[in-house]
């Protein structure tokens, strides 16, 4: 019998649905919305892809959207007193710095430079180690490890003595979503492996998980015969292996394909995302929760 299908497409719908409706009611109780800002630099066409979609979103929820667009030959020093101006703006809550930036910029010192009470990414180094301590000392999870998570609440997994491996060790998304399920918790309460390009027998290790993670980066890396039966695999990975014509509109799209063998997969998983419409849909619907979570603290609601 295939697999439960975990859509993140449709789990993004119910989250912003819950984000506009609560928003709405902050802005009847306080006068106030929530707040964010999208510095983009230059014309990079990727970028400017996902930075629209980034405000749609935040529109359709109710949020103040601010797009700052500048020049690529902006100067660091610059780009620095722009970040500081916002993060002295209290009616924004949500600071972000579309990568990638322009050589002469320091990719590091910019993301550094954003008030950690604004990172709604959770990538600054202050967020990276209130998710290390947990508990209520987290205020922003990264964005795509958050939504990982949230699917597999959602879908109904159970977590808590749960076998998790993690398949990669990036820091955007395999170290933080490791450390995310191994916390004390609801959606957590784990025991987590993770595993890399070094690990020794990498099928084995994937054969017990109860829950599969996988963001290697790596098309079809993970086999069927990996897999345990039953168990929730959450593929992250999003791989470009072609192209094809579009049966819809006639034009050329991209072949999209995940870090496992999804057709075989799916007559032994209990559960699996697919790819597209997994994961991905579900890193700017947290990017919404993370911008709403910090409006929340900085008007003393959380």
């Amino acid at each position: 019998m295939s697999a439960k299908l975990i859509k993140g497409t449709d789990i993004r719908e119910e989250i912003l649905e819950e984000v506009t409706k609560e928003v709405a009611e902050l802005k009847e109780k306080t006068g106030k919305v929530p707040g964010l800002v999208t510095i983009l630099v230059g014309e990079n066409p990727a970028s400017v892809s996902y930075v629209t979609l980034k405000i749609k979103t935040a529109h359709r929820v109710g949020f103040t959207e601010i797009q700052d667009n500048q020049s690529p030959d902006i100067s660091e020093e610059d780009l620095l007193a722009l970040i500081d101006k916002y993060n002295n703006d209290d009616t924004i809550n949500g600071i972000l710095v579309q990568l990638p930036l322009p050589k002469h910029i320091d990719d590091k010192k910019i993301l550094n430079a954003i008030d950690p009470d604004k990172d709604v990414d959770g990538f600054h180094p202050v967020n990276v180690g209130r998710l290390m301590i947990g508990g209520d000392e987290v205020k922003f999870a990264p964005c795509t490890p958050a939504g990982i998570q949230e699917m597999i609440v959602r879908a109904g997994v159970e977590t808590s003595g749960a076998e998790v491996v993690v398949v990669g060790r990036s820091n955007i998304v395999g170290k933080p979503i490791a450390n995310m399920m191994v916390q004390k918790g609801p959606g957590a309460n784990s025991t987590v492996t993770i595993v890399h390009t070094r690990t020794k027998d990498l099928a084995a290790h994937c054969k017990r998980a109860d829950i599969l993670i996988v963001a290697a980066g790596v098309p079809g890396l993970v086999k069927p015969e990996w897999i345990k039966p039953g168990a929730c695999v959450i593929d992250v990975g999003v791989n470009r292996v072609g192209t094809k014509i579009s049966e819809k509109t006639g034009k050329e799209v991209a072949v999209l394909r995940g870090d496992v063998d999804f057709d075989a997969a799916k007559e032994i998983a209990g559960s699996i995302t697919p790819v597209p419409g997994g994961v991905g849909p579900m890193t700017i619907t947290m990017l919404m929760v993370n911008t709403l979570k910090s409006f929340k603290f900085a008007n003393g609601l959380m």
